[in-house]
C-alpha cells in the first residue's frame, strides 16, 4: 500500500492544486450562481465522480494514451469545451425564469439531470487525464506491488479534497445568489453571469493547447 509520507505528500500537493480556482471550481460557481445551492452542490458529486472514472483509466493504462495522443486530447478537450459552452447558453436563455424557479413557481431542476451534467464535464477533461497520468504514478511505490490500489487509494485523497473544496466554493456562492434573490432584475443578472461564465470556461479550454 501507499506509505504515510508519500500519501501525505501526494495531499498536499493537491491541495496546492485544487485551492486555487480552476475549471471545475469556475464550473461549480456558474452553476450556484444560475440555480442555488443544491444544483451546486450535485454538480460537485457529479464532476467528482466523473473525476474518478479518469482516475481509474489511468490506473488502467488509459491514461496513457491520452497522453501521448495529440488526437484524443483534441477530441475529448473540444468535447468537454462544446458541452461547457452548451451548458452555459442554455443558463444565459434561461436566466429569466429564475426567479419564478427560486420562488417554487417553475419546475424543479431534476437532480439526477444536474449530477449527470456534473459527470460528464468531469469526465471528459483531458487536462485531468494528463494531470493524473503525470502525478500519480510519481507517488506509487512499485516496490511495495498492487500499483492499480495504490493509484486509485491516491485518487480517492485527491477526490476528497476536492470535494470539500469545490462544497465550498458553491455554498459561497449560492449564498451571494441568495442576495441576489430579492430582486428579479439582480437574480435574472447573476443567472446570465453564471451563464456567461461556463461559456467563457468552455472557450478558455478549447483554445488551450499543450506542450508537445
Amino acid at each position: 500500500m501507499v506509505s504515510a509520507e508519500r500519501l501525505l505528500a501526494f495531499a498536499v500537493m493537491s491541495f496546492l492544486l485544487i485551492v486555487i480556482p480552476g475549471p471545475s471550481v469556475l464550473f461549480v460557481i456558474g452553476r450556484a450562481l444560475a440555480q442555488g445551492r443544491r444544483a451546486a452542490l450535485t454538480t460537485v458529486v457529479g464532476n467528482t465522480l466523473g473525476a474518478y472514472v479518469l482516475i481509474v483509466a489511468v490506473a488502467l493504462g488509459v491514461g496513457s494514451v491520452v497522453e501521448r495522443s495529440v488526437l484524443v486530447f483534441t477530441v475529448l478537450k473540444l468535447a468537454g469545451a462544446a458541452y461547457l459552452v452548451y451548458l452555459g447558453v442554455k443558463a444565459w436563455r434561461q436566466r429569466g425564469s429564475l426567479q419564478a424557479a427560486f420562488t417554487g413557481g417553475g419546475a424543479a431542476r431534476s437532480s439526477r439531470r444536474t449530477l449527470w451534467e456534473g459527470f460528464a464535464v468531469g469526465v471528459a477533461n483531458p487536462k485531468t487525464v494528463v494531470f493524473f497520468a503525470a502525478v500519480l504514478p510519481q507517488f506509487v511505490d512499485r516496490a511495495q506491488g498492487h500499483v492499480v490500489v495504490q493509484m486509485l487509494v491516491l485518487g480517492l485523497v485527491f477526490n476528497m479534497i476536492a470535494v470539500t473544496s469545490d462544497s465550498l466554493w458553491g455554498l459561497v456562492a449560492a449564498t451571494g445568489r441568495d442576495w441576489f434573490a430579492r430582486s428579479p432584475r439582480r437574480l435574472s443578472m447573476v443567472g446570465g453571469v453564471g451563464g456567461l461564465t461556463m461559456v467563457g470556461l468552455g472557450l478558455s479550454i478549447a483554445v488551450t493547447g499543450r506542450k508537445d
